[in-house]
């Protein structure tokens, strides 16, 4: 009596991280449950920003992320949907067609109620935040979703040091608590805070962000995410 054999699962490019797709694919099942994009769009910058800190170098990055989406594509589960869609929306620019084409092949499967929202953000006011010579300059760029009026607003924070080095990547959910913090810490002679050309801030960003060094620890987390709203800055609307 012949017996089946259990499918191997996809081809890799790195078979020994097989294991630590898995993990992806188990942690995707709780996505579809968080409440709205923004959140949804921070986990997976965190996911991505796991799998570059542990990457050698550009080419195993490229080839992780190919092995993720074709990983997520073979569980074919409800988060792994919503992971491929997070990722076609603010994931690197070289897997968001792939990324894209394999949760196409998922379309059956439930959808979040808040997924056609990925990505979809313009940009509002951008600052520039001085707190020292010695402290660099900390720029803060207000986004929204489209359609959604404040709903979702939200700040990527980037300290860069001297010589334009990210020491500090954050997304920041409360922009109005931000901005009066600042303002008092402005108004106590502690900062400067001026406004900043939208164009100047994106140019400044996507040079920091892409950058061949590499960035502290404590950056990576928000470092996708960082890298798709900087995409965003300085482009006509």
């Amino acid at each position: 009596m012949s017996r089946t054999r259990p499918s191997p699962g996809p081809r890799l490019m790195l078979p020994g991280l097989r294991e630590v797709y898995a993990a992806f694919v188990r942690e995707a099942d709780a996505l579809p449950a968080l409440p709205g994009a923004l959140q949804a769009e921070v986990w997976t910058s965190a996911q991505l920003g796991t799998l570059e800190a542990a990457a050698p170098h550009e080419a195993g990055r490229r080839a992780a992320l190919g092995d993720l989406i074709m990983s997520l594509r073979a569980a074919a589960t409800p988060g792994a949907r919503t992971f491929l869609r997070a990722l076609a929306a603010i994931g690197p620019s070289v897997g968001r067609t792939a990324a894209g084409k394999a949760a196409d092949a998922l379309r059956d499967l439930p959808a979040a109620p808040w997924e056609g929202s990925l990505g979809r953000v313009v940009p509002g006011q951008a600052w520039l935040i001085q707190e020292g010579p010695l402290d660099g300059d900390r720029l803060v760029c207000e986004f929204r979703y489209e359609d959604a009026g404040t709903a979702g607003m939200h700040a990527l924070a980037v300290r860069l040091s001297y010589g334009d080095s990210p020491t500090e990547v954050v997304i920041v959910g409360d922009v109005p608590a931000l901005m009066t913090a600042a303002r008092q810490a402005m108004q106590a002679e502690l900062c400067v805070v001026q406004p900043y050309d939208a164009a100047a801030v994106g140019e400044r960003l996507r040079t920091a962000l892409n950058g061949a060094e590499p960035l502290p620890e404590a950056c990576y987390p928000a470092l996708a995410l960082a890298r798709h709203r900087a995409e965003l800055l300085g482009r006509a609307r």
